[in-house]
């Protein structure tokens, strides 16, 4: 069994670096595998929904997403590492996960997953939360620890001597053993994770029921599984063309929108 980090840092020996580490000292002790995926320091394309999407993963080849896709497929759990900057996760680790599990999300389903922060101070918590949110649409295990997945220190050394800290990673990396363990057992006994059920999509419900939903192009093997509510698999829905009704609402917004503009400039010039 392996399990597949993100170190979602520039520096590729820093805090996040770390903490990902101690983690993996851990499953190595249980018997598991891991890697560290380098996001590195080069620009990251953020995701422009496109819709081309693939079997192959992104239509964009840069930034090593359909790489991290391809060994995604083969891992059995997740570690995300991002550094804590302006109390969130980095924009690039955001740009990258967003691209990865739009274009590959049934890479991950039925797997457990866990986010660690790194941070001088403040910020953790809600850098967790937006990382958590990836699990809970992907039909992923969330795993926890003795405490919020997060170490604090200003470099490597700082975050070596947060030790309530590397004890929450040393926990996480038996927690994510002990999962994944049950899984392989519960594989072997005949109990493997269920089917999800399919014919609900909630993805940009058309106002009026006009349009179709944005990912009813992905074939089955590409995403997560396509969508069930509308359009052929396989096939790109042509966008909603605008229609006579929707003027009227295209007026109002653009009326409002322009009392506020003027009110705000009428504000400045008063004060």
């Amino acid at each position: 069994m392996k399990v597949l980090m993100l170190n979602g840092s520039c520096n590729p020996k820093g805090c996040t670096y770390t903490a990902l580490t101690e983690v993996g000292k851990t499953l190595t002790s249980a018997g598991i595998d891991y890697e560290i995926v380098q996001l590195g320091g080069d620009p990251v394309r953020d995701c422009i929904g496109c819709n081309q999407c693939s079997k192959n993963g992104c239509v964009f080849t840069d930034g090593g997403v359909n790489d991290f896709i391809a060994k995604a497929r083969q891992a059995d759990g997740f570690v995300f590492g991002t550094p804590v900057y302006y109390a969130h996760p980095s924009g690039r680790v955001l740009s990258f996960l967003d691209r990865v599990f739009y274009a590959g999300g049934s890479a991950f389903a039925g797997k457990p997953g866990a986010a660690v922060a790194s941070a001088r101070r403040a910020g953790t918590t809600a850098s967790l939360d937006a990382l958590g949110k990836y699990f809970g649409i992907s039909d992923m295990v969330t795993v926890g620890s003795t405490y919020w997945n997060m170490v604090h220190g200003h470099c490597p050394e700082d975050v070596m001597l947060d030790g309530e800290g590397l004890q929450t990673m040393r926990n996480l990396g038996r927690s994510m053993a002990w999962l994944l363990h049950c899984i392989q057992a519960g594989r072997e006994a005949g109990y493997d994770f269920p089917a999800p059920e399919r014919g609900h999509c909630g993805h940009e419900k058309p106002r009026s029921g006009r349009g179709q939903c944005h990912r009813s192009h992905l074939p089955p093997d590409a995403g997560r599984g396509g969508c069930a509510g509308g359009g052929e698999p396989g096939i790109i829905s042509p966008k909603r063309t605008k229609k006579k009704e929707d003027a009227p609402f295209q007026r109002c917004v653009l009326f409002v929108s322009g009392l506020f503009h003027y009110r705000y400039r009428f504000i400045r010039s008063a004060s």
